[in-house]
């Protein structure tokens, strides 16, 4: 059972309004932002770039919109654009909550042409942060979100 700020308990009906405003507030959204490069390997000094710092990156994804699909799996209908990569695709995504705050959660998800990762990114006001792995890579990743134009 979750608890509000104020100490009493959330009700079903505190969640759902929770849950809409999140589905609302993603709704012709685009995460902008940045993401690190780091190996994963083994190798603590090099990145890809043979640097010993992770350097930042662009990343983007416009979300069209996300639908809640079971009690904490949700669908983003997004199109993510980093480096050369530029895909429009459904992702499933474990969303649970820390009180007011989503969590998304995936791991070892295969997408179609990408390959499989592993995040957690949390979402709080207008501003996205999380962690990412993907094969020998991995780093952290931030941003904000704004409305699609």
């Amino acid at each position: 059972m979750l608890l509000s700020c104020t100490g009493a308990p959330d009700t079903p009906a505190d969640q759902l309004a929770r849950e809409q405003a999140f589905e609302e507030s993603m709704r012709g959204t685009v995460l902008d932002g940045h993401f690190t490069l780091v190996r994963l390997d083994g190798d603590s000094s090099s990145t890809e770039d043979g640097g010993g710092t992770a350097r930042l990156r662009s990343e983007r994804y416009e979300i069209e919109k996300v639908v809640k699909r079971s009690a904490n799996i949700w669908t983003f209908h997004a199109r993510i654009q980093f480096g050369d990569t530029d895909v429009t695709l459904p992702v499933p995504v474990k969303l649970t909550w820390a009180d007011d705050t989503p969590v998304v959660s995936v791991t070892d998800l295969g997408l179609p042409g990408l390959g499989s990762y592993t995040a957690r990114v949390l979402f709080y006001g207008d501003s996205y942060a999380g962690t990412w792995s993907g094969g020998t890579h991995g780093g952290s990743m931030f941003g904000r979100l704004e409305r699609a134009e």
